[in-house]
Order: C-alpha cells, then sequence, then structure tokens
C-alpha cells in the first residue's frame, strides 16, 4: 500500500517548487520511512531545480535531511521506529570504493544520488495521480513530509540534540569539513585558504580552526560574510572585490603560499588563482561544482613543485562515524552550526530559495 504524504515537486527545468500531494511506494527491504523535521536547502538542488542536470522531471529534490524513523523494511538493522536520523547520501555498499571506506565514490554514485530518480533495480519511489516522479534524490527527496530512505543513507543520531539544527550535516557541512580534516589534514603552522564563504566554506573555516593551522584564510565578496568568518575562526579575510587575491596571500603568508586550499564557489578564474596561490608541495580541494563540462587552463610548470589539485564528493567521509561526531561537536557548541542556518516553514520554500539566491541566507532550513 502506497503512502500519502505532501512533496515540493519541480515541474520542469525551471519551474518553482510546487506543494504537492504524492504518495511513496511501500518500503523495500532496505528502505525505512523517515518523518521529516527539517532538511537543508543546498545549491545543488537548486541547479537541479534550474534543469541543470539531467534528473527526471518533474521530481521531488531535497538531500539534506533529518527526522524520525516511522517504519523499516525486513532487511533494516541499523535503525528502528522512534530513531532520530540525519539523511546523507547513498551508496552500493559493495564496490571497491564503498568496502574502502569511501563510499561518496561508489561505482555507482551518479545514478543512485544524483541524476538517476529511481532505485538501483529502475523503480520509482515516488508517484502523483498515479504518474510516477523522479525520487530517490541522494536516496531520499526530503522535499516532503515523509521520504522513503535507503538504508545507507541513514545516520542514527543523538535524540538530545534537536533535529533543524543538524540537518546540513548530511551535505554541505559535511564536505566543508570534510576537506579539511579529510584532505588537506593541517598540520601545525599550516596556513589554510577558503575561497567562498558560503555554507560550504564557513564550514571548512570551523573545521580549520579546530586544527593546529595557525593562518586561516576567508575570501569572499560579502562583508557580511567575511565577518561571520572571523567569528568562527578565520585569521583573516580577503574582499576579492578589493584586493588581490594573489598579492593578499602572498602578504598573509610572507611570500610562501597558502598550504592548504579550500576551493568552494565554483569559479574556474578563482580555482586557477587558488592553484597559482599554493605552497610548494600545497594542495587545492576542488568543492565548488560547475557545469558538466567545464574545463580550467593550469600553468603545468607550476605544478611541478609538487602543487596536488585533488577533487571531492561529499567530504570523502564515511557517514556512519563522520556525521555522528559532528553531532556531537555541534552538541557541545564547538561546531556552531546554528550561525549559519536561517529556518524557514515548508510551506515558504520558494522563499527561501530566493534568499539563498540573494545572499540574505547563508543555509536555509525548511521546517515541518
Amino acid at each position: 500500500m502506497s503512502i500519502p504524504t505532501r512533496a515540493a515537486v519541480v515541474e520542469s527545468g525551471g519551474a518553482p517548487f510546487t506543494l504537492s500531494d504524492v504518495e511513496l511506494a511501500e518500503p523495500g527491504p532496505h528502505e525505512a520511512v523517515v518523518r521529516m523535521v527539517a532538511t537543508g536547502l543546498c545549491h545543488t538542488d537548486l541547479g537541479v531545480a534550474s534543469g541543470g542536470l539531467p534528473f527526471p522531471l518533474p521530481g521531488v529534490l531535497g538531500h539534506e535531511g533529518a527526522g524520525v524513523v516511522e517504519a523499516v523494511g525486513p532487511a533494516v538493522t541499523g535503525v528502528a521506529p522512534g530513531d532520530h536520523v540525519v539523511l546523507s547520501f547513498t551508496s552500493c555498499g559493495e564496490c571497491r570504493n564503498c568496502r574502502g571506506g569511501h563510499p561518496a565514490y561508489c561505482a555507482t554514485w551518479l545514478p543512485l544520488n544524483l541524476i538517476g530518480g529511481r532505485r538501483a533495480d529502475g523503480s520509482s519511489t515516488i508517484s502523483r495521480g498515479g504518474e510516477e516522479l523522479g525520487g530517490h534524490f541522494f536516496g531520499q527527496s526530503s522535499f516532503a513530509e515523509r521520504a522513503l530512505v535507503d538504508e545507507r543513507s541513514l545516520v542514527k543520531v543523538d535524540p538530545e540534540v534537536p533535529l533543524t539544527s543538524i540537518a546540513p550535516l548530511g551535505c554541505g557541512v559535511q564536505t566543508g569539513v570534510g576537506a579539511v580534516w579529510n584532505v588537506l589534514k593541517p598540520v601545525t603552522g599550516s596556513t589554510v585558504v577558503v575561497l567562498g564563504a558560503g555554507a560550504v566554506g564557513l564550514s571548512a573555516v570551523m573545521a580549520a580552526a579546530l586544527t593546529p593551522a595557525t593562518h586561516i584564510v576567508a575570501v569572499d565578496r560579502v562583508a557580511e560574510r567575511l565577518s561571520l568568518a572571523k567569528e568562527l575562526g578565520a585569521t583573516h579575510t580577503v574582499d576579492a572585490s578589493e584586493a588581490d587575491l594573489g598579492e593578499a596571500l602572498a602578504g598573509i603568508t610572507g611570500g610562501q603560499g597558502a598550504d592548504g586550499v579550500v576551493e568552494t564557489t565554483g569559479n574556474v578564474g578563482v580555482l586557477r588563482q587558488g592553484v597559482d596561490a599554493l605552497a610548494a608541495r600545497g594542495t587545492l580541494v576542488v568543492v565548488g561544482a560547475p557545469p558538466f563540462g567545464t574545463e580550467v587552463a593550469l600553468d603545468v610548470n607550476g605544478l611541478l613543485g609538487g602543487k596536488q589539485v585533488v577533487g571531492l564528493t561529499l567530504g570523502d567521509a564515511e557517514t556512519q562515524t563522520f556525521i555522528p561526531a559532528l553531532v556531537r561537536l555541534v552538541k557541545e557548541g564547538r561546531l556552531p552550526l546554528h550561525r549559519l542556518i536561517s529556518t524557514y516553514p515548508f510551506a515558504e520554500i520558494d522563499q527561501a530559495v530566493r534568499d539563498m539566491g540573494a545572499g540574505k541566507a547563508i543555509k536555509p532550513v525548511l521546517t515541518f
């Protein structure tokens, strides 16, 4: 028997989100029904809604969910009804990368999470009036009052922590923190530069502040976000609308360059500047995602000093251990994620989209 609920449906590329009555399929053996409490709004959702990625529309997006488990399939063992959960990406669990602790690089990641719109077996998870909709987005499609979620997308969390305060952990925050902790791994005296002070970039700043890095530089064009970056742990800020990035970083680092750079803007010109600003043996982590097929020109000889450019998906995190650790840091006040969050009732999703696009909200979180 199908499960009725209400969801925000994108009818076609560029169309607004429209609240609509839909039906969820019965949970499969490795799925659960989750009553949503909150879900973050991410630029990836907006990119798909705009028609910029080949996800089947009409469809239901949302991939930073948090809620309470209502029912589970017969093979689910990790959670039970009543458990509080944060939802993240899904993965097959069987390929080399999944078995090696790198599920964000699952061999079937793209169809399972971003562009498939269906379960791995091709079946639909959401319908409306008997017509199938695109769903299974990141194994969850959490822009709905209830979501049918892959077991591998579910992370059981401390029930004492308000779910609204930790919904963004499943994607944006995990990505920014993982860029610093899992890739750059700053050592004593390191310089970490974060290009872009949005939700991912500010998460990287907070993560860097919990490492031995002594110089943490936030770069953006919005003065208010740079001020917030200072409050969250940045030791220096650069307003890219007023200063030359290369010259500013040379001044901050005494001409040595940056040991680590996190590029969150998706602007290839900014990415190039970040690579040029690296110290010998420095690493730039590419997090920001421009449209598919975008290329960047690099000075090959400039890379010969041991520079590395590393692409990153979802922080290269193993969610079952990484997300509970982040929840504990939020609970203890060591990861002040609340400074990034603006809450909106679910029915005001389009206002949240507008505020995010205008830069008024760093991390909108929809509440149910």
